[in-house]
């Protein structure tokens, strides 16, 4: 094993995505539970007047354990990549991640945000990049 300071740039950088996707769903996801009645209202309103306005509740369900779930794998698997060197964690994170945004990106486009849509186009593109790095094998 090598010492914890002996790490490549590309594993760096694989590292520093995977923490950024783990706050980035971790503060999004606890926010939903933490207000969950207001988040939960808020997307209500949002699909009242769409195809999903009988199914908001559980698609809001649906999104807030995607965000958790990715925001825990990304951040843990970033950590554990780091110190072990062992990346299927963060991999999934990222993976979730990207399933999780393209659910909202959906969702947006329903509900015609399409500025709310284009906002996660490039939280999408580095994600996916993201993926790709660590198939990379750094």
């Amino acid at each position: 094993m090598s010492p914890i300071f002996d790490h490549t740039l590309l594993k760096l950088i694989q590292v520093a995505v995977s923490l950024f996707a783990g706050v980035l769903f971790l503060q999004s996801g606890f926010d939903k539970v933490i207000d969950f009645s207001g988040n939960k209202s808020y997307i209500q309103s949002v699909f009242a007047k769409t195809f999903l306005s009988s199914v908001s509740t559980l698609l809001f369900i649906v999104i807030l354990i995607l965000e958790v779930s990715a925001g825990i794998f990304s951040f843990l698997g970033g950590v554990y990549y780091f110190v072990e060197g062992q990346a299927d964690f963060a991999v999934l994170g990222l993976e979730v991640s990207a399933l999780a945004i393209l659910c909202l990106f959906t969702g947006q486009r329903i509900a015609k945000d399409y500025a709310g849509a284009a906002s996660l186009v490039s939280y999408f593109l580095l994600m996916v990049f993201g993926i790709y790095l660590f198939s990379l094998h750094g």
